[in-house]
């Protein structure tokens, strides 16, 4: 055999190889509606702890805002793959089980709130938004007004409400409140340092804890997750002394997980939301979790919602 003949072998055999080694990660990845439609069965994952999005009913189901969009595609599913019943399996996951379940095969969907970055897309791929989350503010409904101006109507990003007067003044020698732990902790710290404002950062461990510190005056300013101060501040006994303001400090959006590389499954789980988005009965939907939805929200979902 020629130099050339072996060299022609060797490239041959590793393109070949190639060719095995995809065909067997493709199935693994790429093979899920086939397999929901062979089986008739689709697994679904949830945080039982996630309240609003995935939480524990009081009769022990799975609820919540995510979990009420993942029981809308599962229809959507049966309609597209003309299934004339799907078992749907609820997976309780938490903690490392919710981070590992769309590679270790747990789950077919994760029907959380998870924020869609770079860093995570590198081990999972996302749906259209669900959510247009991000930092919001809770303070009482007593607070002062230009406190709330402030912070409702402050300088455009360019130009932070942080800074200048009287927004400074204003904000000078307060407290606020953060969730420990999370990105509205280490936003808020980072304004106060950034602007060298003479304010206190006192962060709470839970967001009860936040809304009773604003309630008694402890702390001026609640922020957190927006979802979750609408929905801890609908829940709360005192829910008529408090106000979410309708302005996102900082924009996080949240998705649903599934697995890299299958396009169908992605394409079916983002044709069912869209539909859902565009659906009259929408904003009654929205309203089930999170109360009204303002024109701001509204818009976000009418814009993320795709055409066929």
């Amino acid at each position: 055999m020629s130099k050339r003949n072996g060299h022609r072998g060797v490239i041959a055999a590793s393109v070949l190889a190639t060719m095995a080694a995809s065909a067997l990660i493709a199935p693994a990845q790429a093979q899920t509606l086939d397999r929901v439609k062979t089986s008739t069965a689709l697994k679904l994952g949830y945080d039982p702890d996630a309240r609003p999005f995935s939480f524990n009913s009081e009769q022990g189901r799975p609820d919540g805002y995510a979990v009420a969009l993942c029981n809308k595609i599962a229809d959507s599913l049966r309609a597209q793959l003309n299934l004339s019943k799907l078992d749907v399996e609820w997976v309780p996951l938490s903690g490392d089980a919710k981070t590992t379940a769309i590679e270790s095969g747990a789950a077919d969907l994760v029907c959380g709130a998870e924020p869609v970055t770079l860093t995570r897309r590198k081990l999972v791929s996302f749906s259209i938004p669900i959510f247009p989350s991000g930092t919001g503010a809770l303070l009482s409904t007593s607070s002062p007004l230009a406190l709330r101006e402030v912070l409702q109507y402050g300088e455009p990003t360019s130009r932070p409400v942080w800074r200048g007067s009287p927004a400074r003044t204003i904000l000078e020698h307060k407290t606020f409140s953060s969730i420990a732990g999370t990105t509205s902790e280490s936003w808020l710290t980072d304004r106060i340092k950034t602007f060298q404002l003479a304010a206190t950062a006192t962060p709470v461990n839970n967001y009860q804890q936040g809304i009773e510190r604003v309630l008694d005056g402890s702390s001026a300013v609640l922020f957190g997750d927006m979802p979750v101060l609408m929905d801890a501040a609908a829940r709360s006994d005192n829910s008529g002394n408090l106000i979410v303001l309708q302005r996102h400090f900082t924009y996080e959006p949240l998705g649903l997980e599934l697995a890299r590389g299958d396009e169908d499954f992605r394409l079916a789980v983002d044709r069912a939301l869209s539909q859902t988005y565009a659906a009259q009965d929408f904003r009654t939907f929205f309203t089930t979790w999170f109360g009204p939805p303002d024109e701001a929200t509204v818009t976000f979902f009418q814009q993320t919602a795709l055409p066929e």
